[in-house]
């Protein structure tokens, strides 16, 4: 059986726009507002404190029929020793016969996917003519988070930026501002000053088990986005417990991972207390909101994986990019 092998570098051989990712992931959240994707609660493995190797499955039917998994891993450890946060392999699979069609990186597919995913969440619940972008954690994330809401957002002037590691920040203004000529960069000393004024704030931290909430709902502003990306590790429980309206990327994961009894817990909103998951704003089912205080946490689910992932193997068939390998 011969499979379609993408490594990191031929994923970026691909050009693939962030336009087109985030197109995707939305596309993605549609079909599973209506009912046409199954994507359990990703299960996982945790070798190491704080350190996690999740498997996370999806088909998505429709107009699209795909199917993969993704199995990876999460070791904030390894920024001390010089090795990437997040690695592992993505497999695509043939809805027709179960057969392994691709094989490819998935650190490229998650920095690019988890980025567009929030910018999907920003252009159903962020105020349209926003100025300011705080970013809390500027390892890939923050990079890619920031340049997925630079897609949706035309009248940033400001982007605000804090990590606890003041060289991470040095490198990250340089970087990004090179990249945003028009845009005033503020590297911040600490969390209060980052997201004070703030329209959209996105917290990109690693992601652990007993987490040093600092951010806190006092030091934001009435009219706000707060998206986390990063679990409830930034995020005090009530900028999210008492947002005028929470929302989830899917309802059913998040509460089951509440439900396990170590990630949103000590005041996180409970079923009750969701507005609405992005598959329902997406598939129409929901209202968009773009005043008050919006809360999102954003866990990641596979549906985003698959369509990213999808998209390169169209793209790789196209160009003639890859490796054909026996397996």
């Amino acid at each position: 059986m011969r499979s379609l092998l993408l490594s990191r570098s031929s994923l970026e051989e691909l050009n693939i726009k962030m336009a087109d990712i985030i197109e995707a992931v939305e596309r993605g959240f549609r079909l599973k507002g209506e009912g046409k994707v199954s994507v359990p609660a990703k299960i996982g493995i945790h070798p190491r404190k704080d350190c996690f190797i999740h498997a996370m499955p999806c088909y998505i039917g429709g107009e699209v029929d795909a199917s993969g998994i993704k199995w990876v891993a999460g070791y904030p450890s390894n920024q001390e020793k010089g090795l990437p946060y997040i690695s592992g392999i993505m497999c695509l699979n043939e809805s027709d016969t179960g057969l392994v069609k691709a094989i490819m990186d998935a650190s490229w597919i998650t920095a690019y996917r988890t980025g567009a995913a929030s910018a999907v969440c920003a252009k159903y619940l962020g105020d349209p003519d926003s100025k300011v972008i705080a970013v809390i954690g500027l390892g890939v994330q923050g990079r890619m988070n920031l340049m997925a809401l630079m897609e949706v957002f035309k009248e940033v002037r400001q982007v605000r930026v804090y990590d606890v590691m003041p060289s991470q920040t040095k490198r990250y203004v340089e970087d990004m501002s090179s990249l945003y000529e028009g845009c005033e960069f503020v590297a911040c000393d600490n969390p209060k000053e980052t997201v004070t004024g703030a329209d959209i704030v996105v917290t990109c931290t690693p992601i652990v088990e007993d987490p040093k909430r600092y951010v806190r709902a006092e030091c934001l502003k009435e009219d706000v986005l707060a998206i986390a990306v990063d679990y409830d590790s930034s995020f005090c429980a009530p900028v999210m417990a008492e947002a005028d309206v929470f929302v989830c990327d899917d309802s059913g994961q998040y509460l089951w991972t509440q439900e396990q009894g170590v990630y949103f817990q000590d005041g996180y909103p409970t079923k009750d207390k969701i507005y609405a998951d992005m598959g329902e704003l997406c598939a129409g089912l929901k209202s968009h909101v773009r005043k008050g205080r919006r809360g999102a946490v954003l866990m990641g689910i596979a549906s985003h994986d698959v369509m990213t992932a999808q998209l390169a193997y169209e793209k790789a068939l196209d160009k003639g990019i890859g490796q054909w390998i026996e397996i």
